[in-house]
Protein backbone atom coordinates (compact mmCIF):
# COMPACT_ATOMS: atom_id res chain seq x y z
CA UNK A 1 0.00 0.00 0.00
CA UNK A 2 1.43 3.24 -1.04
CA UNK A 3 1.48 5.90 1.59
CA UNK A 4 2.39 9.28 2.21
CA UNK A 5 3.41 11.27 5.18
CA UNK A 6 3.99 15.27 5.53
CA UNK A 7 4.92 16.70 8.58
CA UNK A 8 7.14 19.46 9.08
CA UNK A 9 4.55 22.49 9.08
CA UNK A 10 3.87 25.21 11.31
CA UNK A 11 3.64 29.19 12.09
CA UNK A 12 6.33 31.27 11.06
CA UNK A 13 6.88 35.04 10.47
CA UNK A 14 7.19 36.01 6.93
CA UNK A 15 11.15 36.34 6.10
CA UNK A 16 11.60 32.87 8.11
CA UNK A 17 11.88 29.16 6.62
CA UNK A 18 10.77 25.88 7.25
CA UNK A 19 11.56 22.07 5.40
CA UNK A 20 8.41 19.84 4.68
CA UNK A 21 9.31 16.36 4.56
CA UNK A 22 6.93 13.35 3.12
CA UNK A 23 7.86 10.06 4.21
CA UNK A 24 7.01 7.32 1.36
CA UNK A 25 6.40 3.90 1.72
CA UNK A 26 4.93 0.76 -0.51
CA UNK A 27 6.36 2.08 -3.38
CA UNK A 28 9.80 1.79 -5.51
CA UNK A 29 10.74 5.53 -4.48
CA UNK A 30 13.24 5.98 -6.79
CA UNK A 31 11.36 4.94 -9.63
CA UNK A 32 8.12 7.51 -8.79
CA UNK A 33 8.25 11.15 -9.76
CA UNK A 34 7.21 13.10 -7.13
CA UNK A 35 5.68 16.63 -6.39
CA UNK A 36 4.59 19.28 -3.71
CA UNK A 37 1.61 21.26 -4.23
CA UNK A 38 -0.58 23.36 -1.79
CA UNK A 39 -4.09 24.58 -1.54
CA UNK A 40 -6.33 27.40 0.63
CA UNK A 41 -9.64 26.79 1.20
CA UNK A 42 -11.76 28.29 -2.10
CA UNK A 43 -8.92 27.57 -4.16
CA UNK A 44 -7.62 25.05 -6.61
CA UNK A 45 -4.61 23.13 -6.18
CA UNK A 46 -1.89 24.38 -6.89
CA UNK A 47 1.67 22.53 -8.09
CA UNK A 48 4.60 24.47 -6.38
CA UNK A 49 7.47 21.86 -6.96
CA UNK A 50 8.23 18.64 -8.54
CA UNK A 51 11.19 16.46 -9.34
CA UNK A 52 11.74 13.79 -11.97
CA UNK A 53 13.54 10.45 -11.72
CA UNK A 54 17.09 12.06 -13.59
CA UNK A 55 16.84 14.76 -10.56
CA UNK A 56 15.64 17.36 -12.29
CA UNK A 57 13.14 19.85 -10.68
CA UNK A 58 10.41 22.48 -11.71
CA UNK A 59 8.97 25.09 -9.88
CA UNK A 60 6.01 27.68 -10.39
CA UNK A 61 6.91 30.80 -10.66
CA UNK A 62 5.73 32.22 -7.33
CA UNK A 63 8.46 30.21 -5.63
CA UNK A 64 11.16 30.15 -8.00
CA UNK A 65 14.72 31.37 -6.03
CA UNK A 66 13.06 30.60 -2.41
CA UNK A 67 11.97 26.85 -2.32
CA UNK A 68 14.04 23.90 -3.26
CA UNK A 69 13.05 20.44 -3.98
CA UNK A 70 15.11 17.25 -3.08
CA UNK A 71 14.72 13.37 -2.37
CA UNK A 72 16.97 11.19 -0.14
CA UNK A 73 16.51 7.65 -1.87
CA UNK A 74 17.75 5.77 0.83
CA UNK A 75 15.64 7.71 3.55
CA UNK A 76 12.62 7.20 0.85
CA UNK A 77 11.69 11.07 1.52
CA UNK A 78 10.27 13.93 0.09
CA UNK A 79 11.36 17.40 1.16
CA UNK A 80 10.87 20.86 0.52
CA UNK A 81 13.49 23.84 2.05
CA UNK A 82 10.75 27.32 1.85
CA UNK A 83 12.96 30.57 2.64
CA UNK A 84 12.22 34.13 2.63
CA UNK A 85 8.14 32.71 3.36
CA UNK A 86 5.57 35.22 2.41
CA UNK A 87 1.86 35.19 3.70
CA UNK A 88 0.69 34.22 0.48
CA UNK A 89 2.55 30.93 0.89
CA UNK A 90 0.12 29.96 3.68
CA UNK A 91 -1.56 26.55 2.85
CA UNK A 92 -2.17 23.43 2.95
CA UNK A 93 0.77 21.16 1.42
CA UNK A 94 0.82 18.45 0.18
CA UNK A 95 3.05 15.90 -1.15
CA UNK A 96 2.36 13.95 -4.07
CA UNK A 97 4.06 11.05 -6.43
CA UNK A 98 3.13 8.65 -8.87
CA UNK A 99 4.80 6.56 -12.19
CA UNK A 100 3.37 9.02 -14.75
CA UNK A 101 4.60 12.56 -15.00
CA UNK A 102 2.57 15.23 -14.41
CA UNK A 103 4.94 18.06 -14.07
CA UNK A 104 3.54 20.71 -11.69
CA UNK A 105 -0.45 19.58 -12.72
CA UNK A 106 -2.30 18.25 -10.07
CA UNK A 107 -3.21 14.80 -11.59
CA UNK A 108 -0.74 12.24 -9.73
CA UNK A 109 -2.49 9.41 -8.42
CA UNK A 110 -1.02 9.08 -4.82
CA UNK A 111 -1.36 12.20 -1.99
CA UNK A 112 -0.30 12.63 1.34
CA UNK A 113 -3.13 14.39 4.17
CA UNK A 114 -1.46 17.58 4.20
CA UNK A 115 0.90 19.63 6.62
CA UNK A 116 0.02 23.16 7.48
CA UNK A 117 1.83 26.19 7.08
CA UNK A 118 0.91 29.41 8.34
CA UNK A 119 3.14 32.53 7.55
CA UNK A 120 2.10 35.72 9.39
CA UNK A 121 3.28 38.21 12.30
Amino acid sequence: EVQLGESGGGLVQPGGSLRLSCAASGFTFSSYYMGWFRQVPGKEREGVAAIDSDGTTSYADSVKGRFTISQDNAKTTLYLQMNSLKPEDTAMYYCAADRIWWWLLPKYHYWGQGTQVTVSS
